[in-house]
């Protein structure tokens, strides 16, 4: 198998991305994510649902490490910048995203700042990239699943591979925050980019 390098010649624009986390399993692909955001180039904001601090404390023994000038946004507000579509961010990442955030974007219950900026994305036609953990699935989430690909929403689950062979589960999430990245616009470095056989 071969393999190119992941940079890329393009120049890529500043972002201004919402990270939101919720109560699944799986922070570390929050921490990683904001670990390959370059926080000088990008405007992070980030908001958590209410079980995502419970999840953090359980699974990141140093808690959830922001990178420097992150903005951190209640659940509760609604005065965040992006609780509103006249305030156009580029995008927002759930990850992990929970079945029970997934169905209520899906189904547009805006109840806290983070549906209620899922829901902005959406109608504004802006790049929302939800990253389920669950397994097996049945009908509601496939269903669910159907609504927000309708609606315009990217579903990217956290699927690691494996064809780079990984040593260590750092390098296994990152498998799956460089496709984040990539549906981003975000240029990374995580994983080397497929190459076909040369004729």
């Amino acid at each position: 198998m071969k393999f190119a390098s992941p940079y890329c010649a393009r120049n890529f624009a500043a972002l201004k991305i919402i990270v939101a986390i919720t109560g699944a399993s799986g922070a570390i692909y929050t921490q990683r994510l904001l670990d390959n955001l370059p926080p000088a180039q990008h405007e992070l904001h980030v908001v958590l649902s209410n079980y995502a601090h419970a999840v953090i404390a359980e699974e990141l023994a140093d808690g959830l490490r922001l990178p420097p000038g992150t903005k951190m946004h209640s659940l509760k507000s609604m005065n965040a910048p992006f609780a509103s579509g006249s305030n156009a961010f580029d995008a927002m990442v759930v990850i992990p995203c929970s079945m029970g955030t997934l169905g209520r974007i899906a189904h547009g219950t805006s109840e806290d700042v983070l549906l209620r900026a899922a829901d902005v994305m959406l109608k504004e036609r802006r790049k929302l990239i939800l990253v389920p953990r669950e397994t097996p699935l049945n009908l509601v989430h496939v269903k669910n699943f159907e609504l927000l690909l309708q609606a315009g929403a990217t579903i990217l689950p956290a699927n690691p591979c494996f064809y780079t062979n990984p040593k260590t589960i750092e390098q296994v999430v990152d498998t799956v925050v460089a496709r984040v990245l990539d549906h981003l616009g975000v240029p990374q470095k995580l994983m080397p980019r497929w190459q076909g056989e040369q004729e």
